[in-house]
Order: C-alpha cells, then sequence, then structure tokens
C-alpha cells in the first residue's frame, strides 16, 4: 500500500498573529485581524484588510537581516513561517539537504517594484533602481526564503493565483509518493501591495466594511496578507525520525473549470471535481467529511457556486462548514496554506471555526458554523482553495492515531 503523506510540523504568520499559538487563540477567542489599512501606503484606506501587524523593520529585527530582505514583506513573512514549520518538526540541517522547499506566491517582490518602478519607467537610461525591479519574480522570493531556513536538494514556485500555496502543497506530496525526496516543505507567502488592492478594486469586489462570506448580503472581500508552511513527510521517513504527527495529507486534487477568467461557472464544475477526486483518493464518502474550511471569499460569485458544488456532492445534507476569511483576509496566493494550519489546529484542538459576520442565509439549507463548535469528533476535514481562471485545489487532511497510523 501507498505510503501515507503525514504533516509534521507547521508555521504560520497573518493578521491573526504571529505563530500557530497564537493563530490558535485568535481563532479559539473569535476574533478577527481585519481593520484599517496601517503598513501598506495606499490613498484607499476606505477598505478594511486582514495586515500583518509587525512592520517590515520590526521584521527585520527579529530575523535579524538586511538587505535585500528587510524591503520584501512577502520574503520577511515566509521566512517567518518557515522557521516555525521547521522548528515544530524537530528537522535538523542536515535533513534539509535532501528535502524539497516549495512556496506559492503571485506578487512576490511587487511591493518593492512599486517603490521604484516610476523612477525606472521615467528614466532614460539604467539606474540604480532598475537593479531593484529583479525581486519582482516569484522565483526570487522563494530562494531568498528558502536560503535563510536551510539548504535544500530542490527549490521551486507555484503561481495559481488564490491556489498557489495548496498546488504548493500537492507538488510536495506528489514529489513524496513519486519517491523524489522523503520530506518537503510547501506553503505560500503573500504581502498585500497597491497591485492586490487596486486590482481588486477595478474588479468591484471589495467589501468596505468586514466581509460576510456566505451570506445573503455579502458584497465582497476584505484582502489579507501572511504566510503558512506544512512539512510534509512520508510515513517512513516520519516513523524513522520518531516524529510528532499533526495530521495525515489523505487527498488532494487540482482542476480547472476554465469557465471564466475570474468567475466560477454557475453549478461550481471546478470545486465539485476538486472535492470529489481528492475524497476519491482518500478513499473517503460524503458522510466520512465532518468539516469544510471553505474558500468562502464574500463574493456573490465564489460563495453562491462553492455553495452549489457542495450541494451537489452532498445535496441538502450539507457537513459543518465556514470560511475563516473574514478573521485573517483574503490571503490570495498563502491562503491554501494558511488555512491548512488552521484545518490542522483545528484537528488537533477539536475544534471548528466560526463563520463570523454572517447573518442571514443566501439558502435556507446553508447555514455555516455560527459560533466557535467544540467537538471531538472530527476525523476528516476538506481544505478549499479557488483561483483565478478555474483553477481549483481541495487538499484533505484527516486524524491521526498512533495505533493505526
Amino acid at each position: 500500500m501507498e505510503d501515507k503523506v503525514f504533516v509534521t510540523g507547521a508555521g504560520i504568520i497573518s493578521a491573526l498573529g504571529v505563530g500557530s499559538e497564537a493563530t490558535l487563540q485568535s481563532l479559539l477567542s473569535g476574533g478577527s485581524g481585519i481593520g484599517r489599512i496601517t503598513h501598506l501606503e495606499t490613498e484607499h484606506d476606505e477598505f478594511p484588510v486582514g495586515e500583518v501587524a509587525l512592520s517590515n523593520a520590526e521584521m527585520s529585527r527579529m530575523l535579524n537581516v538586511g538587505y535585500p530582505i528587510d524591503s520584501l514583506r512577502t520574503v520577511l513573512m515566509g521566512i517567518i513561517a518557515a522557521k516555525e514549520a521547521v522548528a515544530s518538526s524537530k528537522l535538523l540541517p542536515r535533513e534539509l539537504r535532501t528535502a524539497a522547499f516549495i512556496s506559492g506566491t503571485t506578487v512576490g517582490g511587487m511591493d518593492k517594484t512599486e517603490r521604484h518602478f516610476k523612477t525606472v519607467f521615467d528614466s532614460n537610461t539604467e539606474t540604480e533602481d532598475s537593479y531593484e525591479l529583479k525581486y519582482n519574480d516569484c522565483g526570487y522570493s522563494t530562494e531568498l526564503i528558502a536560503d535563510s531556513v536551510g539548504k535544500f536538494s530542490l527549490v521551486t514556485t507555484t503561481s495559481t493565483a488564490c491556489s498557489s500555496a495548496a498546488n504548493a502543497i500537492i507538488l510536495g506530496a506528489n514529489l513524496i509518493k513519486s519517491g523524489i525526496v522523503d520530506i518537503a516543505i510547501a506553503g505560500g507567502s503573500e504581502a498585500l501591495t497597491k497591485f492586490h488592492l487596486n486590482g481588486f478594486n477595478t474588479l468591484m469586489i471589495l467589501d468596505k466594511d468586514n466581509c460576510r462570506p456566505f451570506d445573503r448580503d455579502r458584497t465582497g472581500i476584505n484582502l489579507g496578507e501572511g504566510a503558512a508552511y506544512i512539512v510534509l513527510e512520508s510515513e517512513k521517513s516520519a516513523k524513522a525520525r520518531g516524529a510528532e504527527v499533526l495530521g495525515i495529507l489523505s487527498g488532494y486534487a487540482n482542476t480547472c473549470d476554465a469557465f471564466h477568467q475570474t468567475a466560477s461557472s454557475e453549478n461550481g464544475e471546478g470545486a465539485y471535481l476538486a472535492m470529489r477526486k481528492a475524497m476519491d483518493m482518500a478513499r473517503l464518502s460524503p458522510r466520512d467529511i465532518d468539516y469544510i474550511n471553505a474558500h468562502g471569499t464574500g463574493t456573490p460569485n465564489n460563495d453562491e457556486t462553492e455553495l452549489a458544488a457542495m450541494q451537489r456532492i452532498w445535496d441538502y445534507e450539507l457537513p459543518k462548514f465556514s470560511s475563516t476569511k473574514a478573521f485573517t483576509g483574503h490571503t490570495t496566493s498563502a491562503s491554501g496554506s494558511i488555512e491548512a494550519v488552521i484545518c490542522l489546529l483545528a484537528l488537533r484542538h477539536g475544534f471548528l471555526p466560526q463563520n463570523l459576520g454572517w447573518k442571514n442565509p443566501i439558502k435556507d439549507d446553508a447555514i455555516p458554523v455560527l459560533e466557535k463548535c467544540n467537538t471531538e469528533n472530527v476525523e476528516n476535514i476538506i481544505n478549499n482553495s479557488f483561483g483565478f481562471g478555474g483553477n481549483d485545489s481541495t487538499l484533505i487532511f484527516s486524524k491521526f492515531h498512533k495505533d493505526n497510523g
């Protein structure tokens, strides 16, 4: 039988706080991290966002780093989260040398580009600012994060919009299952930028109030930022190291409905196929799913079509579900890994995160988790991440039991 893919480490930073413990406490207390813009220099301060509370300077001091990392917010957050993941897994430097590092991002170093682009654009000759634009590349961010964490045998980047980090995790699992590596650190990092905010504002899908996923009167998203990574490990490697297992990545799938550049198809075809195929891989039936951490962006299109996809599978007896984006904001490319860590915390600590801001049902039979739900009976969790272009990914995390692995 094919070896299981174990999760043996996790690290996170978001508007909920720095680290897994701070994130857990924020989720348990029901406190949202969404508020007014503090660090991003923009004229659009009417939009609430889920910013990491730390400035670039504060994160740089925490990490004791200088140029160029000190001015690349995606990299700073990525290093903090990746270092926590590696530390929690108790991996040694020599063990990282045969491991893979995979990071999902879309903006990469866009925040630095925004500070230098006008000078470069207005100049007829090459300037010092021209050299700063090289950090825009998504792969450059990944390389800088990886180099700050350890030496790896393979370093690569995934960039598929809001499913980027989820697809990084899928790639890591596939590398392990194919025998290329025994260990993969996978996830994503994404900083808020003007490019982000202005782009989503142009699409007219930003909410000027705190977002309300799955509410009848929802009007859009709150953008967020952050980073999270998980350590994936083959069953053989984890057992040989005596590693603590946080959960099992029991199933996953990536699909594409190719319906529209930004919208999902009316019946949620891509989302339906992603969830269905992930359950097939995990050898789970719909009734085995205890909770869905939905993509749940709060846009009219996403929430309607995600519900349609869920009801195609579960008919009118939906499992418990909620969106945690009202806690963190929509962290775009990093959302898949940030929410993966939230799912792992829910599995280990026996609770289901509430759906903040909800008041009225889209459909009478589609009511999310409204209060933090304590339960010992959470065995299998679906984590959905859906990207522009219909690039849809589903991860399934299952509880680890020492008696049966």
